[in-house]
């Protein structure tokens, strides 16, 4: 492990929370095929979709932060899994760079919703109007692992920075070469609550959809959560 690394902590935890945007299309559907009219316009838009989706890019060995042999296969919710490091945002995530996601996770579903909450209201304080409706699914996991832990680590504090990713992504980024399997750490977002960022798809196991949530902003930054289903 490379050195100023926090210690490794064997990681035995079940029902994991990690809430994802709902996406009510049949398995491998392209958010694209609505364009389409007639058989000949959709195979092109399954062409297109194939050069342009990250998931699928990976599964050809064209995306450079992971690899096919990485991705999971013949497991349920493999797409799942497969999606979150494959799509990883511009600006990376507190763990994780631009080029290659992670699997984040809370251990208690509260933690998720506070973590979900605070970051769609960035996205609509951005266009300056708390007003929004959406729902998100709820994936369940379980890991039994060695982690590196920053709970109670000293000298990573600059890594919990609720500003900031910059000392975060870069501890990230030398785990990752020195082949961690993931972090766990203290919710920057919901006061003791626990998350995990889990850098490898393999390791996210027994993986089950749970429960749909709603999470409704009425003017002010700070959603209303109820259970869809």
């Amino acid at each position: 492990m490379p050195r100023g690394a926090p210690p490794l902590s064997l990681l035995r935890q079940h029902d994991t929370h990690r809430l994802i945007p709902s996406r009510h299309l049949p398995r491998d559907a392209s958010v694209l095929a609505p364009l389409a009219d007639g058989d000949e316009e959709l195979r092109a838009v399954m062409d297109l979709d194939g050069v342009t989706n990250d998931r699928l890019i990976a599964h050809g060995q064209r995306l450079p932060g992971i690899g096919l042999e990485e991705l999971v296969f013949g497991v349920p919710h493999a797409d799942v899994v497969n999606a979150s490091f494959c799509h990883a945002h511009p600006l990376g995530a507190r763990f994780s760079g631009p080029d290659r996601g992670a699997w984040y996770a809370a251990f208690d579903v509260a933690t998720s919703q506070a973590e979900v909450g605070f970051h769609k209201s960035v996205h609509l304080a951005e266009i300056g109007r708390f007003e929004d409706s959406v729902t998100y699914d709820d994936y369940l996991a379980d890991f039994s692992a060695s982690f590196h832990d920053l709970r109670g680590a000293r000298g990573f504090r600059a890594c919990l920075d609720p500003r900031s990713y910059v000392e975060s992504q870069a501890l990230a980024e030398r785990l990752l070469a020195a082949g961690s399997l993931g972090v766990v750490y203290p919710s920057v977002r919901h006061e003791d609550g626990t998350c995990l960022g889990c850098f490898r798809p393999a390791v996210v196991g027994n993986v089950r959809r749970g429960k749909t949530y709603r999470f409704t902003w009425k003017g002010t930054p700070q959603p209303t959560v109820s259970v869809e289903r």
